[in-house]
Order: structure tokens, then sequence, then C-alpha cells
């Protein structure tokens, strides 16, 4: 049995702690009172993968099993996550591929043969041959690639989508014609974290910008009350209307699959557990560690850390109709990453990783670190923010204004010309939007090469719209002053310069909570 989250409260004893800061982690000492929030301790995995997957196909909720549904002379559309999740990358064999292998068997048991394996990568980038190579798997990609059948989602083309209606409230419900058209969609999941999965798999991975724009934007962003929690979260809803005008339209078997917290293999193991616990050849790790990056150059660090492979163990795999299924995946997500934390704080402290859902084998850029610490790590509670309103978040990222040109080019004048502008979520959207979201060279990058849609770095700045409405001062410790101040923030050097920063918002002795993650966590403030 695994030991809940723990939530520690910082003594003269307490030694200091971990903070992740980009390339690279500081051991800070926090103020005496601070409340240290860490995540629970990985779930045993399951003992046989390949048993479990079977069972969940041939035992599926509220459908008959998957061999019952494969048809010889059918279309079958395999659609999977995309390289965004997990996060870091999982080390081979991708539990999406084991899948993925499992129903290629069924069909060819069944006489299907007309198969075709789609990336729901939405307006993110298209992956590499070799990223979609390690997701499948070698047997599926030498099978399929080749011949073209196995291809990354492609939102622009318009011969390629289709209208399948429109909600109640008016939303465009724009999918993949190939799925649409298919006799039986199945899609294969990763729910790392409680925001993944259900209805937002294919409403919002197949979907093309006149779909995403209904719930992707600032409005819809700033009422959504914690992305991590679908029943409070707007964009859930929006994504749930659709997703079951979508269920009755396309026949979809949703395949989830839940992860452990096993994120850090070694030689970064000391990071999976709380300092006091660190053995002597955790602290050995930690120091070696710690001193290779401070002299490592930047492309090497970047190798380091990008090259990681987490071993995480599979919690549970569930297939058949979508609501049914994710209503058991969240309940291991929950079993997995949830703490209850008792009230809220004035001062919320987050480290911010070098690793987010949209710079995969990339850099991470301040409109990213942003995003991630603002928008994933802000939100990561039920009931309500870890933070009162009015209160104050501190961050620790370098904020490098290392832009990939490659993955992020409309990053580049978005974070130049848009925000110089303005960094108002509301009115960035609603002056800037369609010249990025419609502009031909940003849309000749997104489907030719490797680069995030234009209206992506819009998306960012949305995830933040909630954060923003919701506490007064946010500042970054070892932040770029000027990529700080560019995006309306301040810039501090150590913690104690911060939190007297905030002093004119939050006062001299201020409650604080630090996040300890990752690994992922989920707080239950009550």
């Amino acid at each position: 049995m695994s030991r809940p989250g723990f939530v520690l409260e910082v003594d003269d004893r307490t030694p200091p702690m971990i903070v992740h800061e980009g390339l690279g982690f500081r051991l800070e000492s926090f103020p005496l009172g601070t409340r240290v929030v860490y995540p629970p301790e990985s779930l045993p995995a399951v003992p046989d993968v390949d048993e479990a997957i079977d069972h969940a196909l041939r035992n599926p909720l509220d459908s008959e099993p998957l061999p019952a549904l494969l048809k010889a002379g059918m279309r079958l559309t395999i659609a999977f996550d995309d390289l965004s999740i997990p996060l870091p990358t999982m080390k081979a064999p991708d539990i999406r591929g084991r899948i993925i292998e499992a129903v290629l068997t069924m069909a060819a048991e069944a006489g299907v043969d007309d198969v075709k394996l789609i990336a729901a990568n939405a307006l993110h980038r298209r992956m590499t041959a070799a990223e979609l190579k390690h997701i499948v798997g070698e047997r599926v990609f030498r099978s399929f690639y080749p011949q073209g059948d196995l291809y990354n989602f492609d939102a622009e083309d318009r011969d390629e989508l289709a209208h399948l209606g429109t909600t109640d409230k008016g939303e465009d419900i724009e999918i993949s014609k190939r799925a649409a058209e298919s006799d039986l969609l199945v899609y294969v999941n990763v729910n790392l974290v409680a925001m993944d999965g259900g209805h937002k798999s294919v409403g919002i991975g197949l979907a093309s910008y006149k779909s995403l724009r209904h719930h992707h934007n600032a409005k819809t962003m700033v009422h959504s009350r914690s992305f991590m929690d679908h029943k409070h979260s707007e964009m859930h809803q929006s994504a749930w209307r659709m997703g079951r005008i979508i269920k009755d339209t396309v026949k979809v078997f949703q395949i989830e699959t839940t992860l452990n917290n096993d994120v850090f293999p070694a030689p970064y193991g000391f990071l999976q557990k709380r300092e006091w616990e660190w053995s002597v050849k955790d602290q050995a790790s930690m120091l070696a560690v710690r001193r290779g990056l401070s002299i490592a150059p930047p492309k090497l660090k970047h190798k380091m850390f990008h090259d990681l492979r987490s071993v995480y163990g599979l919690t549970g795999v569930n297939a058949g109709e979508v609501e049914a299924v994710h209503a058991k995946t969240l309940e291991k997500v929950h079993a997995q990453h949830c703490v209850e934390v008792s009230g809220q704080s004035d001062v919320l402290v987050m480290g911010v990783p070098y690793l987010g859902p949209y710079n995969v084998n990339s850099s991470m850029n301040p409109v990213l670190a942003a995003c991630m610490g603002l928008g994933y790590y802000f939100n990561s509670y039920r009931g309500q923010p870890v933070v009162r309103k009015g209160g104050a978040v501190i961050l620790y990222h370098p904020l490098n204004e290392g832009f990939n040109q490659l993955h992020h080019p409309s990053y580049v004048d978005f974070y130049e010309e848009v925000l110089a502008e303005s960094t108002d979520p509301a009115v960035v959207g609603e002056k800037f939007e369609q010249q990025f979201a419609q502009d031909p060279w940003y849309i000749h990058l997104y489907r030719t090469s490797h680069a995030y849609h234009g209206v992506h770095p819009f998306y960012m700045w949305y995830w933040i719209a909630h954060a923003l409405d919701h506490v007064d001062d946010v500042i970054w410790v070892g932040g770029n002053r000027k990529a700080a101040s560019r995006m309306g923030f301040r810039a501090a050097t150590t913690l104690q310069d911060a939190l007297e920063m905030a002093s004119g918002t939050v006062g001299t002795s201020p409650s604080i909570t630090y996040l300890h993650n990752p690994p992922h966590l989920l707080t239950d403030v009550r």
C-alpha cells in the first residue's frame, strides 16, 4: 500500500528542499512555518501489462468486446495521444504501442484490412518519424508508416475534415474526416493527469481550429475553476458537449491508461524522495548531478534532461464507452495524485521544471514557462486554489528567451509584438488571434514542418487567465528581468527578495505553501 501525499510544516530541523528551475534545480531553505505539499508515492503497477490490456479489450465498460466490434471489410481508425504526454517521455515500450499492437492483432484475426493510425496532435506540431516510432513501436511503425497509413493529424487540410454539426451553445464540431467516417474509431489515451482523456481525446485531439476556438479562449479559461476537475472546468464542459454529439455520430471505443509517479530514473532517483529520507547514496547522487549541471554547457544540460526516459508503471487500463471509461480513469488518477490540504495560503511557491507538454525535444521559452507554472501547476487543485484570492505566486525559472525557431516560430512574434502591446488575455485574443490563426506562413510551417500552429501561443496565454484573475502578484525567482517584465511580471534574485517584493500584497508575515512537484500532485483544498 502506498503512502498518501505528505504535508510538512517547515521548522528549524527541516533540511533545504529541492526546487526545480528549468534545466536544473536549487536547494532552498524556506521560512519557518512554510507548508510543503509532497506528491503521493507511486501506486503499485499492474503485475502483467499484456494481460491487463487484453482483459480491458475483451471486457469493456458499457460496450461490446472489441473483437465483436471488428468486422471484415470495415474501416478502422486508431487514434492516439501525441508526444505532449506523458512527461517526461516514457521508456520504451510505450504503453500506447503495446495497446495498438493488441488492437491490430484482433483486427487482423477479424479480417480487417482498412486500417489507419492517426496521431491526435490537433494544433500541436507534427511529430517526427522517430517520435512516432517511439510511441507505436518498431513493428507497427515498419508496417504502417512507409505506406502512409500512420500519420499526424492535419487540422488545416480542409479536404480531410468533417463538420458534424453544432452544440446547443453554437459550438462547431469539426474533426478528422477519416475518423468521422470510420466504422470504428479506437482512441488510445495516456491519462498522466486528471485533465486528460474523456471527451477531450477525440473532441480536441482530432479537432480543427474551427472547433477549438470555442473553448480555447480567454473567456472560457478564466471561468475554468481548475482544469484538473472537468466538472468545474468551462473548457471541459464545452468539450463534453461536443463529445456527446461526436458519440452520436461516430462509433468510438475509448481506451484509457493511468500511470504511477515513477518519473525519475537513476541517477535522478533522489528527486522522487523527500529530502530527509535521502540515503548517503542519494545525497552523493544529488551532489554529483548538481555539480555536473553547474559546469555543463547549455546544450549538454538540455540533452541530459530531454534524453531522460521515465520508468512509469501502468496502474490501470479501461476500455469501452467514453464516459464510463473516464470515470474509472479518474478514480486511479485521484488515488495517485490527490493530497488533502487544509485551507488557502497568502503565497504559493512553485518550481517550473525544464519540460512541459509543448517543448518535448525542444526549449522552454518564457511563454511556455508561464503556461506551465500559472496554467498547469496553479490549476492542479480540486475545490479551490491553494493560494487565496488576491494573494501572490512565486515561481522559479530562468525565463530564457531561447525560442526554438523550428517548433515555435509564431511564439517569437507573439512575445515581441503582441505582449509588447498588451498582456491581458482577453485583449490579446480579441485584437490579434485571428491574424495569427489565419497567417499563411504559420499554416505552411504547421503543415509541412514541425511547427506549432500560429495560434498556439495564444492558447498558452489563455491557460494563465484564471491565475491572473485570481492573484495580485506574480514574481519569478532567478528569472530574466526583461522576460518577466514583457509578460507583465516581476523578477527577483532570491526567495527572500521575492517575499519582500510581495509584502505590499500579502504583508510581511504571509502564510506560504510550496508545492513540491514533480512528480505530479493534485491538491484537494478543503
